[in-house]
């Protein structure tokens, strides 16, 4: 079996005889860290890596690490012979208790090259014990596939090495035309500096080819991301500060509360950032959730069916002082004497909805958004797409017109080590594992897959928020994974 990839977190246990180039695979392949090597345990518990007689002493030591990594979901690869049925079939079990993937890669060489590679070692294996090696080796990998392995896999020589564990796609498969990703800055680290760091990051997004930056709008930083005294501005301000600089990005808030502002105030700020921008402003806006910035700031935080009725009246709010003239507006759930509100914004402004509550919030953005914000995970994804497309039919609206967005926190690494380095810089007292998978840790090219896979689903704009955001070197970073979008 050749698959199209191997899956991450895994138990992946190679089979091979000496000089099948196992070892080789999986260095390329994987973090060292993630690599259990009977050779290298020997080394630990032995006088050297080929000392047979510390074999017990290794394996004992080999098992223990490989049970410890498996019980928290961490990737581990078993680089020993792998030729015994009883000791695979315990690695298999031990995958299955704690419900990992199990992946066996087994190395099937012509016997001529693996004599050579033998012979270039310092401690070549003897020719007869390769010979049986080799014969052990083509028994078990016939037998594989009885053994129950999630994936089997055989590398051949003249096939070349099995795909790597993560998925590689060209940048150019990236999406559909219209597909885009925004950056969002939700941490401030700004130092002495607040506005020359905003500029660099605005700037290092534009330049990354981000199609543009949108802002939290919280009063008290939110503890998914940091701490209550780490600095968190307010929004609108800071967008005009941005909407003053040379760039293309679309520029918003993802999301701004009904909570927090009349929505003819939020209508009149959105009016002005889209004339200062030139017409790149968009609106963000939800129910509001945070209760403590609610009362911590003096303003009422009503149960949560008030607040979506909230949502609801501003946006057909924002909507009328958008439009032409001064007339008085007479809608479905709001009336105004007068809609004089100037300046007009330049183009229409598109409203995401944020949220997705299924019953209220997903029929709102069906009836009045331009797009609405849920997450990203696939089975959510198609859950709330589904939702939204039963909404838009009975409100008479076609889906097409309701974009789907997303807001996504990816750990993006220069490669495994640094991603992994990363993963452990972030995840506090959250398992590895369980911080990895959350955050879909990766390298760029990894996400850029993911994000093709989204835009198949359906996904128009991604909102991507670093976790460990600090300066415009991350913002590069995270750039890579939209290069081609």
């Amino acid at each position: 079996m050749s698959p199209a990839r191997l899956p991450d977190p895994a138990l992946v246990v190679l089979v091979g005889a000496s000089g099948s180039g196992k070892s080789t695979w999986a260095r390329e392949r994987y973090r060292a860290a993630e690599i259990v090597s009977s050779d290298d345990l020997r080394g630990v518990v032995g006088s050297g890596r080929h000392d047979l007689d510390a074999s017990t002493e290794a394996f004992a030591l080999l098992d223990q690490i490989v049970a410890g990594r498996v019980r928290r979901r961490l990737t581990t690869v078993v680089d020993t012979l792998g030729l015994e049925k009883e000791r695979r079939l315990g690695y298999l079990d031990l995958a299955r208790r704690h419900d990992l993937p199990a992946v066996v890669v087994a190395f099937d060489v012509p016997p001529a090259l693996a004599r050579l590679r033998n012979n270039e070692r310092d401690r070549p294996v003897p020719a007869p014990v390769l010979v049986n090696q080799q014969r052990s080796a083509r028994a078990v990998i016939d037998a594989l596939g009885a053994e129950g392995w999630d994936e089997v896999v055989v590398v051949r020589e003249e096939q070349g090495p099995p795909p790597e564990p993560a998925p590689r796609t060209s940048p150019d498969q990236v999406g559909p035309e219209g597909f885009g990703v925004v950056l969002q800055v939700s941490r401030f680290p700004w130092g002495e500096d607040p506005t020359g760091w905003l500029r660099d990051i605005a700037v290092a997004a534009d330049e990354a080819g981000f199609t543009g930056l949108a802002l939290m709008d919280h009063l008290i930083q939110i503890p998914q991301v940091g701490t209550a005294w780490e600095p968190i501005p307010e929004p609108w301000v800071t967008l005009g500060l941005l909407a003053g600089l040379d760039t293309r990005l679309r520029l918003g808030t993802l999301c701004t509360p009904v909570t927090f502002r009349p929505p003819g105030i939020v209508a009149k700020a959105a009016a002005t950032l889209d004339v200062l921008s030139g017409g790149r402003a968009f609106v963000g806006v939800g129910a509001g959730w945070f209760e403590r910035e609610h009362l911590g700031f003096g303003l009422g935080f009503p149960p949560a069916a008030k607040r979506l009725d909230a949502l609801e009246d501003g946006i057909e709010t924002m909507r009328a002082l958008w439009a032409a003239g001064t007339k008085a507006y007479d809608g479905e759930r709001v009336t105004l004497p007068e809609t004089t509100a100037y300046p007009r914004p330049v183009h229409d402004i598109p409203v995401i909805v944020g949220g997705g509550g299924e019953r209220r919030t997903l029929r709102i953005a069906a009836r009045l958004g331009d797009a609405c914000n849920v997450r990203a995970d696939p089975e959510t994804l198609d859950r709330k797409i589904e939702v939204l497309h039963r909404h838009c039919e009975q409100v008479g609206r076609d889906p097409a017109e309701v974009e789907v967005t997303v807001l996504d926190l990816p750990v993006v690494g220069t490669d495994r080590e640094d991603t992994w380095a990363r993963v452990e810089r972030l995840r506090g007292r959250t398992s590895a594992a369980t911080y990895a998978r959350r955050h879909h840790a990766g390298t760029a090219v990894e996400h850029r897959e993911r994000y093709a896979k989204l835009a198949d689903r359906g996904v128009g704009t991604v909102f991507a928020a670093l976790p460990d955001l600090a300066g415009p070197d991350d913002v590069i970073r995270l750039g890579a994974v939209v290069q081609s979008v």
